[in-house]
C-alpha cells in the first residue's frame, strides 16, 4: 500500500548555471512531470474517448470493457481491455515485468491470470487512494511516447514546440493516437499513418461528444504541422559542463544513495552563463583562426613528426590498431590485414565536424584518422579564487565531435607555465624578487633511479645573453638557465613539494627539468594552484555545485568553499607582483596582450605563457584582480604540432583566447568584473620588490597580424647579443 501513497517516478535530474539557466539534464527516462491544470482539456477528452470511454464510471477495472474484448478477441478482432487505471499500474508499478515465482511462471495461461490478477488489485487500489483528477496527471507524467520520450509535457514539446496546455484538438489526437504504437504511427518516421490514427481518434472524441461536427471537420483536414525546433539531439544539453558535473558529484550521490538519471534533482552549479558565453565565442574565434594558420603551416604535408622532425610512417596504421574495432576485424579476418586495411579504405557516408558547421561527406576509415589528427583543440576554465567558484569550463572545442575533456580529464606538459612554482620556492625560503641571476649555461649533475645524468638546459632561441638579470625580469620573460639555477639552488625536490602544496595533484617526476614543465598536469589543476596566490595563500578546492534541491525546492545539501593555508599572504602577494613582471618587465611574455582593449583604469593583468618541447602545447595563464584562467591549445595527438614558435608558442596560441575573453568579459557592465589593479599588500612586505630599472625601452605600439610582437619591440642598446628569447619554454626532458 505504501508504493502505492507514493509512487516513484523515474525522473531526469536538471542543470542550472548559477543565474539560473538551464544547461543540461541527466535521465534514463526522458520526463519532465506536469500538474492537472497545465494538461489541456484537449488531452484529456482524446484519452478518455479513445483509450477508456467508461473511465468516470468504473472503479479501476472496467468489467463490461474487460468481456467486451475477450469476446472480440475470441472473433480474431483483438482490442485491449485495460483501463487507463489499469495502464498507470502498468507504468507505474511495471506489474507485467514482474514475474512470478515458482512454476506459476512457466505455465503460460496461468501466469497471465496472475499477471492480469496484480494488475486489477493494483487499479483498484489506486482509485480508492486517488482522485480521478490525480489519475490522470499521474498517467500523462508516465505514459511512454517512444524513442526515450516520457510524459506529455516532453513529447507536446518534442513534435510541436508547445507546453502541453497549448496543444490543440488535432495535435492532442496525434499524441494520444501515438500510444495504440509509438513506432507506426511516430508522426516524424510514418506521418501518414499518424494522420490516419490521428483521425480516429478525433472520431473517437466526436461519438463521445468531445468534438462537435464542425469542430471535428476542421480538425480532422489539418495537416501534422510539426514544429520540431526543440528537438536539438538525444543527449538534451549534454557537455563538458554537464559531464564535469557528474563526474563532481560521483561520490556525494553514492554516499546519499542518490541517481542523477531517476530521482529529479536540480543542481544548481558556479557557472556563470554570460563568462561561459564569452569564453565559448573566444574559443571558436581564435581556434578557428589558428586552425587555418596550423592547416596553412604544414600544407599538403603530414603533421605527425617526431622530435628530429620527420613524419611518423606508422601513424595511421598505430591509430587503426587503437579503434576498438580494430581486435574485432582481426578475429573476424582471422589476422588477414589485407582484409583488415581494405575496411577501413573503404568509402561511406559520415558527417564530421568543420568549422563552418557539420559536414555530410564521404569518407574513409583511414581519410577520418587523417582528417581529425589535423584539428586543434583547446581546454579553459576560469575560477574565482575568493570564493573557490568555476565560472567557465570548456573543456573542447566541440562536445559532439570531441567530447575528451581538456580541463581536467586531459593532462600534458605545462611548459613554462610551471616555471612560477621555482620562484615560489625562492621567495618563500630567503630570495627575493629583485635578487639577480646571471643569464648563461647551466650544467646540472643528478641521480636519476640510481643513474648519473647530465642536465644543460638552452633558452628558446638557443643564445645566452649573459646579462644579470632581477628574478623577477628572468620569470617575466620566461628565461631558461636563471630558472634552472634557481632550480639547482632551491632544489628540484622542493619544488615539487610547493606544487604539491599550492593543488597540482598529478604525480610529478623529481628531475631538474620539473621547473621547466616536463611533467603532465591538468589546466584545471593549474588553475586551482595559480589560485592560490591571489586568494591569500590559501588553497581553495574548487567549487562547481553550491546546492542540490529535490523537485519541490527542498535543499538536499549546499557546497561551502574548503581552503588550507599553505602559503604566507607575503609570499601569496609577491608572486602576484612577479607574474606581473610578463606586461611590465622588458621583454615579458605576457606582452602580446597588448592588442587587446583591456587596458583601461590603470588595470593590472599578470600571466604565464607555456610552451612544451616541439611546440606541442600551448598554455597561458591569466590572473586579473578577481580571477584566474587557465588556457591549453594543441593536437590530441602529441605527434602533432607546429613548426616554430612564431606560429606554435603559447603565446601565439593559447594567449590570444585569454585576451579576447577578457575584452568581452570587461566590455559587458553586466558581467560584474571591471577593469582595476591587483591588491594592495595584505600585510606588510618585509623583502625587497621594487627591482631598479633594467633600461630597456618598450615600443608598445609595434603589433603584426599575430599580436604584439614582443620580440621587435624591445631595444637593449647595451648590447648586440639578442636580449629577447621568443619565450624560453623548451623543457629539455630527460
Amino acid at each position: 500500500m505504501q508504493d502505492i501513497k507514493m509512487p516513484t517516478l523515474s525522473v531526469g535530474s536538471e542543470v542550472y548555471t548559477a543565474d539560473g539557466k538551464l544547461i543540461g539534464q541527466y535521465f534514463k527516462e526522458n520526463r519532465s512531470p506536469v500538474d492537472f491544470k497545465s494538461i489541456s482539456p484537449n488531452l484529456i477528452n482524446a484519452l478518455v474517448a479513445t483509450e477508456d470511454e467508461r473511465f468516470y464510471k468504473h472503479n479501476g477495472v472496467d468489467v463490461v470493457s474487460f468481456f467486451s474484448s475477450m469476446l472480440s478477441t475470441a472473433k480474431g478482432d483483438r482490442r485491449g481491455g485495460s483501463t487507463i487505471t489499469q495502464q498507470l499500474a502498468k507504468n507505474l508499478f511495471k506489474t507485467r515485468k514482474k514475474k512470478s515465482q515458482g512454476v506459476v511462471r512457466y505455465i503460460p495461461v496461468l501466469s497471465t491470470v496472475v499477471y492480469k490478477f496484480k494488475e486489477w488489485l493494483t487499479a483498484f487500489k489506486i482509485e480508492h487512494i486517488y482522485s480521478k483528477q490525480e489519475i490522470l496527471t499521474m498517467y500523462f507524467n508516465t505514459v511512454p511516447f517512444g524513442n526515450n520520450t516520457f510524459g506529455v509535457k516532453t513529447a507536446a514539446l518534442k513534435y510541436f514546440d508547445k507546453t502541453p496546455d497549448l496543444v490543440n484538438p488535432a495535435e492532442a489526437a496525434t499524441l494520444i493516437g501515438m500510444l495504440k504504437a509509438t513506432s507506426t504511427y511516430n508522426p516524424i518516421r510514418n506521418p501518414k499513418r499518424a494522420i490516419e490514427r490521428r483521425n480516429v481518434v478525433l472520431g473517437q472524441m466526436k461519438k463521445n461528444n468531445y468534438l462537435n461536427e464542425a469542430q471535428y471537420k476542421s480538425n480532422v483536414s489539418l495537416p501534422l504541422n510539426l514544429d520540431l525546433r526543440y528537438v536539438d539531439n538525444d543527449s538534451h544539453g549534454d557537455s563538458y559542463i554537464r559531464r564535469a558535473v557528474e563526474k563532481w558529484l560521483d561520490k556525494w550521490c553514492k554516499d546519499n544513495d542518490y541517481n542523477l538519471y531517476e530521482d529529479g534533482l536540480k543542481i544548481y552549479t558556479t557557472i556563470d552563463s554570460r563568462l561561459q558565453q564569452y569564453a565559448e565565442e573566444a574559443v571558436v574565434e581564435k581556434m578557428k583562426s589558428l586552425q587555418k594558420r596550423f592547416n596553412n603551416v604544414w600544407g599538403d604535408k603530414n603533421p605527425w613528426r617526431d622530435s628530429k622532425g620527420e613524419e611518423i610512417k606508422d601513424f595511421i596504421l598505430k591509430n587503426e590498431q587503437r579503434l576498438p574495432i580494430y581486435k574485432l576485424l582481426e578475429k573476424k579476418y582471422k589476422g588477414d590485414t589485407v582484409q583488415i586495411q581494405n575496411y577501413f579504405k573503404t568509402k561511406k557516408r559520415m558527417k564530421v565536424f568543420t568549422w563552418n558547421g557539420e559536414k555530410d561527406t564521404t569518407f574513409s576509415s583511414i581519410d577520418s584518422i587523417k582528417y581529425y589528427a589535423h584539428i586543434l583543440n583547446t581546454g579553459m576554465i576560469t575560477i574565482e579564487p575568493t570564493t573557490g567558484k568555476i565560472k567557465v569550463w570548456v573543456g573542447g572545442i566541440d562536445y559532439k565531435y570531441f567530447n575528451y575533456d581538456h580541463v581536467k580529464q586531459s593532462r600534458r606538459q605545462a611548459g613554462s607555465t610551471f616555471k612560477p612554482f621555482a620562484y615560489l620556492t625562492a621567495l618563500d625560503n630567503g630570495y627575493t624578487p629583485c635578487d639577480k641571476f646571471t643569464d648563461k649555461p647551466v650544467t646540472i649533475k643528478y641521480k636519476d633511479n640510481g643513474k648519473d645524468e647530465v642536465w644543460q638546459p638552452n633558452n628558446a632561441d638557443f643564445n645566452f645573453s649573459y646579462r644579470e638579470m632581477s628574478l623577477r625580469w628572468a620569470m617575466g620573460r620566461s628565461v631558461n638557465s636563471i630558472t634552472a639555477q634557481l632550480t639547482e639552488k632551491v632544489g628540484w625536490d622542493k619544488i615539487v613539494e610547493y606544487a604539491h602544496k599550492c593543488g597540482i595533484e598529478s604525480p610529478l617526476k623529481s628531475v631538474p627539468s620539473v621547473s621547466l614543465g616536463s611533467n603532465d598536469v591538468s589546466v584545471y589543476e593549474m588553475a586551482r594552484a595559480y589560485s592560490t596566490f591571489l586568494n591569500k595563500g590559501e588553497k581553495i578546492d574548487p567549487l562547481l555545485v553550491t546546492k542540490i534541491t529535490d523537485q519541490q525546492g527542498n535543499v538536499l545539501q549546499e557546497f561551502t568553499l574548503k581552503t588550507e593555508r599553505v602559503l604566507s599572504e607575503e609570499t601569496a602577494w609577491l608572486m602576484l607582483y612577479m607574474f606581473r613582471g610578463g606586461m611590465e618587465e622588458p621583454g615579458g611574455t605576457s606582452q602580446a596582450l597588448w592588442e587587446y582593449d583591456i587596458w583601461k583604469k590603470n588595470n593590472q593583468i599578470g600571466g604565464k605563457t607555456g610552451t612544451s618541447s616541439d611546440y606541442v602545447d600551448g598554455w597561458y595563464m591569466g590572473i586579473t584582480k578577481d580571477l584566474v584562467t587557465g588556457i591549453w591549445v594543441g593536437a590530441d595527438d602529441r605527434s602533432v604540432h607546429f613548426k616554430t614558435s612564431e606560429t606554435g608558442e603559447g603565446s601565439r596560441t593559447a594567449l590570444p583566447i585569454f585576451g579576447r575573453f577578457m575584452e568581452k568579459v570587461y566590455g559587458d557592465p553586466k558581467s560584474g568584473y571591471t577593469y582595476g589593479a591587483f591588491p594592495k599588500p595584505w600585510v606588510k612586505i618585509t623583502k625587497e620588490y621594487m627591482c631598479p630599472s633594467p633600461h630597456i625601452s618598450v615600443d608598445t605600439t609595434s603589433t603584426d597580424s599575430m599580436g604584439f610582437d614582443a620580440d621587435s619591440a624591445i631595444t637593449a642598446p647595451e648590447t648586440t647579443t639578442p636580449e629577447t628569447q621568443p619565450e624560453g619554454e623548451q623543457p629539455v626532458t630527460q
